[in-house]
């Protein structure tokens, strides 16, 4: 895919009401282009509605829950409105031991991060590829690389829409469209404050334990990321766009952020080749016999 440095495009972004979708919306609007902004509820959040309206952006309504959530999306293009950039940002995180989540809860946090930016995806890549471009832009999680004790469910969503994302990526290359799965670490946002334990109260074995104390210290004032989510995203943009930092890397499929990212990044790719080391000879000799 050529630079889109120069070009005027149209972002639709979940999640805008706050950190990263809110920041890219707003940087998105101040390099020239063409934003539609969503969030689940918008009269919680009036003046950045305003803000944003009043800079030429557009804010609509959208639960991504929502089973018919991809019509948003062939409204948009029904009216004439070309997506060019989706953003998948909209999320939060569940906590618990993997052995006790009640399956309820299980299923709305892979409402959340894996069904309903799949609905977005389906709704917004044949279009996608019947122009011959395009961009789908996944904010991952370090949780679905190799996440902490209690990020169970949590990290079973965001590796399930990595690995979907990794398969989609080499069917649309084809047809110039492209993926970016931007791996996030710890960021300073309020992410954490929308952090929620499970309902089951954790089995007494798990009390005191790292679990617990993994859980406990990601809610809320209790965890203090030391990543600077405006540069973030500021790097997003420049990846997206073949600007800045990211000119020459607007074909890279994985963009990690943050320090603790990148560390626990090395340190999956190391327990990989550990694995390989351990078990290659073992593994390339399960043949049938000839």
């Amino acid at each position: 895919m050529t630079s889109w440095k120069s070009s005027k495009l149209t972002w639709f972004i979940t999640g805008a009401a706050s950190g990263f979708g809110l920041e890219l919306t707003r940087l998105a609007l101040s390099k020239g282009h063409n934003v539609i902004a969503t969030s689940r509820n918008p009269t919680k959040v009036p003046d950045l509605v305003s803000e944003i309206e009043g800079k030429g952006g557009r804010w609509l309504t959208l639960d991504v829950d929502d089973p018919n959530g991809g019509s948003i999306i062939e409204n948009s293009e029904a009216e004439g409105t070309n997506i060019d950039i989706l953003v998948n940002n909209a999320g939060w995180s569940i906590h618990g031991p993997v052995e006790s989540f009640p399956e309820e809860e299980v299923r709305r946090q892979m409402e959340t991060v894996f069904f309903g930016p799949y609905r977005l995806i389906r709704a917004v890549v044949p279009y996608m590829r019947q122009r011959r471009r395009g961009l789908v832009i996944n904010i991952g999680s370090g949780a679905g690389v190799g996440g902490r004790e209690s990020m169970g469910v949590y990290a079973a969503s965001k590796a399930a829409m990595d690995g979907r994302t990794r398969i989609l990526a080499r069917e649309i290359a084809p047809f110039n469209v492209r993926t970016l799965t931007v791996q996030l670490g710890g960021f300073d946002t309020n992410f954490t404050y929308a952090l929620r334990l499970s309902s089951v109260p954790f089995p007494e074995d798990y009390i005191g334990g790292k679990t617990d104390e993994v859980a406990n210290s990601l809610l809320g004032s209790n965890y203090k990321a030391d990543g600077d989510h405006r540069k973030a995203t500021k790097v997003i943009y420049d990846v997206a766009m073949g600007d800045g930092v990211g000119t020459g890397k607007e074909n890279e499929r994985v963009l990690p952020l943050g320090g603790d990212m990148c560390r626990l990044m090395d340190t999956v790719a190391e327990q990989i080749q550990h694995q390989m080391e351990t078990f290659r000879d073992i593994g390339s000799n399960v043949y049938i016999d000839r």
